[in-house]
């Protein structure tokens, strides 16, 4: 039900890029992430409150993928059942 969906993943020279929508639940509409290895690079929200989702984005810069799924997992916004940081999470779980 609030699970997120892949439409795009591309690897480039170490870096794999992939794009998710958000199931819609949630003010953002996707979440593009960039991974190296297990380390997040970059997280970038479409859509959304921009402060929040800003922050979100630069808290998780540098972090193991794990650990950011350990901290955003089940945080639930306006009793709707997940977050944008939720569905950052889930997003991670998929990759």
């Amino acid at each position: 039900m609030f699970d997120v969906i892949k439409i795009a993943e591309t690897t480039e020279n170490g870096l794999r890029k992939a794009s998710f929508l958000t199931c819609g639940a949630v003010c953002s509409q996707q979440i593009d992430i960039d991974l190296e290895g297990d380390v997040v690079r970059r997280v970038q929200y479409i859509g959304g409150c921009h402060g929040n989702t800003q922050g979100v984005a630069s808290l998780c810069a540098g972090m193991k993928k794990e650990d950011v799924i350990a901290r955003l997992e089940g945080i639930d916004c306006k009793g709707r059942g997940t977050s944008c940081p939720d569905q950052l999470a889930r997003a991670l779980k998929v990759l």
